[in-house]
């Protein structure tokens, strides 16, 4: 196969870019073997005329580690952006942006790259772990959550709500779905 699967997280302060924040993002560059061939992770300063939205704010104030993880070496959106488009071009294939669910991160990543990166070298799309495993599971949307998931699609990998560290986690139980998925599709 040619292309690679970008899984991508985003930690946010509200629900929806512009009045609120992408805090950090992390993604990581899989092969459909669940090799990693390259991360990138950036932690973002605020939008100046964005503010924190009172319900996620709460939220991340039962989570002093993650918080404080991704309030360290802040950078502008500008710069970071600049620098993810950058990276994501330099990858060697195709690449596919992959998000558990991909409705949320891709807003945000999607609206980053295209106000501060000025373009969005993922296009229009994004694949959807939810949708993927409702086909594949051959069961209805609602009932896919994570803990309706097959256990032998999750490796040993901690969900820290830390952007990299999750994306590396949602990388390989997509993988690990793909796997599945193809070898079926050969029975």
């Amino acid at each position: 196969m040619t292309e690679l699967y970008i899984s991508t997280d985003v930690e946010t302060d509200g629900p929806i870019p512009g009045p609120h924040s992408m805090l950090s993002i992390g993604s990581a560059a899989y092969t459909a073997d669940k090799k990693i061939l390259s991360t990138f992770s950036a932690n973002l300063e605020t939008l100046p005329e964005a503010c924190a939205h009172p319900k996620t704010a709460a939220w991340w104030a039962t989570q002093p580690d993650a918080w404080a993880a991704c309030r360290k070496d802040l950078e502008s959106p500008v710069a970071a952006m600049t620098r993810y488009a950058a990276w994501l071009k330099s990858l060697p294939r195709r690449i596919v942006f992959v998000a558990y669910p991909a409705g949320f991160d891709f807003v945000f990543v999607y609206w980053y790259l295209i106000r501060f990166a000025g373009e969005s070298p993922f296009s229009f799309s994004a694949l959807d772990m939810k949708s993927f495993a409702m086909a594949h599971l051959r069961k209805d949307y609602r009932d896919i959550t994570k803990t309706n998931m097959p256990r032998h699609w999750f490796d040993e990998l901690p969900h820290t709500h830390i952007a990299l560290d999750d994306a590396i986690g949602q990388g390989a139980l997509f993988c690990n779905m793909l796997r599945e998925n193809r070898s079926a599709g050969r029975s």
